[in-house]
């Protein structure tokens, strides 16, 4: 079943998240033969079960017209894959570059929700609010180098939207409307980080 999702190419991995030192196989059941596809679709119906919404799959594999994985796409030096999602009105992010494989890191945080569902279904529901607390994708305290976040915008939405975005608070960061020349370089240091993942 393909679920809804917006995917990002290249990958764009949290700030202040830390990578892996290695990588390793995975352990997952070989007998089941995970692909990229399914990998990301049974990700995708887990995170609809919990009840995430504006779901985004950040990857370094390039993307099909209709934003999915193309099938005979090689596996990317970095598999690594973030996962952004609105739950409960707040921004969360799920990243895992821990295997050496794309689908393996992918089916690892499809695990890792398929818990935090069981917590839902044998817990109670502040049990889940809890596990997932500490996977706010929010830059840490007194800073704020999430582009997306600095902009207001999200990590599915277009260019365009994008661009909106960042001429508007360009605007409001103009000395002569209460701003600053340290705001400005911010908000355009935030606008060309964005450029850059984004860029061919």
């Amino acid at each position: 079943m393909n679920q809804e999702a917006a995917e990002a190419f290249p990958l764009a991995w949290p700030e202040g998240r830390k990578r892996s030192d290695f990588r390793e196989r995975s352990r997952f059941d070989s007998k089941r033969t995970i692909t990229n596809g399914r990998a990301r679709d049974e990700l995708v119906e887990e995170l609809a079960r919990l009840g995430a919404e504006s779901v985004t799959i950040s990857t370094n594999v390039p993307l099909r017209r209709d934003g999915s994985f193309y099938a005979s796409a090689r596996e990317p030096d970095d598999p690594g894959v973030a996962v952004y999602f609105m739950y409960k009105d707040r921004w969360k992010c799920f990243s895992c570059d821990k295997y050496t494989r794309l689908r393996d890191n992918v089916w690892a945080i499809r695990k890792t929700i398929e818990c935090i569902r069981g917590i839902e279904r044998w817990g109670t529901g502040d049990m889940v609010e809890a596990a997932v607390a500490g996977f706010d994708a929010l830059p840490a305290p007194g800073e704020s180098s999430d582009p997306y976040s600095m902009l207001g915008v999200k990590p599915g939405d277009g260019m365009e939207v994008i661009y909106q975005a960042w001429r508007e608070k360009i605007a409001e960061a103009h000395p002569d409307r209460g701003g600053s020349p340290e705001d400005a370089a911010r908000i355009n240091a935030a606008y060309q980080q964005i450029k850059e993942l984004r860029a061919p």
